[in-house]
Order: C-alpha cells, then structure tokens, then sequence
C-alpha cells in the first residue's frame, strides 16, 4: 500500500505501509519528499503504481511509485490545479484516464497509457473545489465556486448537466457502487441518487468537513476541523463509529484501504489512513474505533503543513507494467524519429 501527499511547502511525500518481521506491526517506510511544485500543492491522486500532484504553479507532475521518481510534467491548465482522479477500470490496476480541474473551471481530460491530453472541458463559471469520476468512467460531477455542480459526459467529452445548489459545495464523491454520491458544505453532508440527484438524507456534523473518502457497507468517513475521523452510515444517517481526537490539528486527508501489500488476506484489517494540517500521518485499524482511545498502526511525521492525501492499495501487476512501459517507449521513439525527419 501506498501513501502520497503534498504540502503547502511545495514537497511531496511519498510513503509505503510495510509489516515488519517477525513482530508483525506496520510501519510507513519513506519512499521520496522533494519540493515537486513552484507552488504549494493542492491536490493528488493514486492508481496502481502512479501518483499526480496539481499545484498552484498550473502544473501537474506524474510520479512512478515503483522507481520513486518524478517521471513527467503536465502543462495544460492556465490557473490552480485545484482537483485531481483517476479512472482505473476493475480488471486493471493502472489507470486509463486521469482528469484535472482547475480554478478557472476548467477540466482537463487525459488518456493515462501514456499520459497525452484529450480535451479541455469548460465546467464552471469560476474554479472548481473538487470532481469525482463514476466508477463506470462514463461521467464525472465537480463542484464549484459558483455554487453550482456540473455533470461531464466522458463518452462525448462535454457538460451535460449544470444546476445551481444554493450555497458552495467544496467535496463531491461517489460511492463504491456509483448508485448515490455525497456533497459537503461546512459542516453538512448531503446524500444524493445518483440517476435524478434526488436528496436521499443529510448528515449534520459538529464542525466544518475538510475530506471524505466513501467505503464499504454504505460507510461515508469524514474528517475536518473537529480533528476526529467520523464513519458515517449512509443508509440511516447516523455515526457508526468515530475516532476522537484522531489528530491534534485539523484533519486534511482521508484514505480508506481494504488491503495493504504484506498483510495476508485472512487477517487483512480495514485500514483507514489519515492527514492533518500539522504534518502526521497515521493509519488506522477502525475495528479498533469502539475502544475509549485507539492507537494508530502506523504514524509518520512529515514536520509541514500537509493540504491533501491520496493513497492505493492496488498490488501492481508486472505484466501491465511491462506493457504501459513498452508503449510507452514506442511513443517516445516515435516522438524522436519523427521530430528527427521533420528537421
């Protein structure tokens, strides 16, 4: 399992939750921190063995987790790179598309094998807070600055659907299963169908949602500036268990992972990392969410202002890494000869 995120200082930290011998704990193992960006980063994302980060800067930069290395950069934006998320289909662990938006509305479509932009889409009047891909990889919501939530048509690449909401969302996702989707505003979390966007309940925290990752069984877990990590049942509306005080600043990220690379699938726990703004990271055992204080399986201190976290628990398939890189060297080659005919 992997752990990537990115910092107002302009690093990106790259982690790997291991079980040590013998003794059976886990430990996050540094893979990389380097200041990638020109400009604090906002958001990344995680499929398999690659990363992304979008910065302030305009630009997205592609990491291999594999090597850990810088192995790219993207240069389509013309403003913030605010949101970033991979389509991975289920019968692969590297990802076909990657989509970016950015604060001047736009999304920026991009076919990941290898990465070449497609389209540029024009979602929102002003910038985009985040964007979610359907698990079908056929549309996408984002959700804007203009109080407004766009749906994309990734088939046709273009919007197909805008409406007004009344207040700013700042988080969109969808469940695991693509039937409903979820949209925070300060403090509420609102459920929604999928197919007509009818409200399904509203989930009333105490204090304002920073992140939310979806999980299994129609849990919705939720972090902010209560510092907890709440789990949320999506079907009653009610708390199924949460973690207080999870950190001592403002919760920032959460990733939530249902198997871990070194852990056997008999007695794999249900990991849940998480990230706040005073640069910790710690993973967590949420079996363990019933006691009177849990402690975290692993914890790592990056010792800066961490902005987001992405993570995956994808084991990377050699063969679909030979076959991204072989193509990969094709385009390369193909590059080089026809820009050496040219001149």
């Amino acid at each position: 399992m992997s752990l990537v995120a990115g910092s107002y200082e302009r690093f990106i930290w790259g982690f790997k939750l291991k079980t040590l011998k013998h003794t059976q704990t886990l430990t996050l193992t540094p893979l990389f921190s380097f200041p990638s960006h020109l400009s604090p980063i906002k958001a990344v994302a995680v499929a398999g063995s690659a990363a992304v980060s979008g910065g302030a800067d305009d630009t997205i930069k592609i990491y291999d987790l594999s090597t850990s290395s810088e192995i790219g950069t993207l240069t389509d934006h013309s403003a913030s790179v605010t949101a970033l998320s991979f389509f991975t289909p289920p019968s692969l662990s590297f990802p076909r598309n990657l989509l970016s938006a950015s604060d001047d509305g736009a999304v920026c479509i991009y076919d990941a094998d290898p990465f070449v932009h497609l389209k540029t889409v024009s979602a929102h009047k002003k910038g985009i807070n985040d964007l979610s891909v359907h698990p079908s990889g056929k549309l996408a919501l984002t959700v804007g600055r203009d109080s407004c939530l766009a749906m994309l048509n990734l088939v046709r690449g273009r919007r197909s659907f805008y409406c007004r909401l009344g207040r700013e969302a700042s988080i969109v996702k969808f469940d695991l299963g693509g039937d409903k989707f979820f949209m925070v505003m300060d403090e509420k979390v609102s459920v929604h169908e999928s197919e007509d966007a009818r409200l399904v309940l509203e989930l009333e925290n105490q204090k304002r949602v920073l992140c939310a990752a979806p999980g299994t069984n129609g849990l919705l877990f939720t972090g902010g500036e209560d510092r907890n990590v709440t789990a949320w049942d999506t079907a009653s509306g009610k708390v199924a268990y949460c973690i207080e005080d999870a950190h001592s600043a403002r919760v920032k990220g959460i990733v939530v992972l249902s198997k871990s690379d070194g852990v056997s699938a008999d007695d794999d726990p249900y990991l849940v990392a998480s990230a706040s703004s005073d640069g910790i990271i710690r993973v967590w055992d949420v079996r363990m969410a019933t006691k009177e204080k849990p402690n975290p399986l692993a914890e790592a201190n990056t010792k800066s202002r961490l902005t987001c976290l992405a993570g995956s628990s994808l084991k990377c398939e050699c063969w679909v890494c030979l076959i991204y890189c072989y193509f990969s060297l094709l385009f390369v080659l193909h590059r080089i000869l026809f820009h050496s005919w040219k001149c």
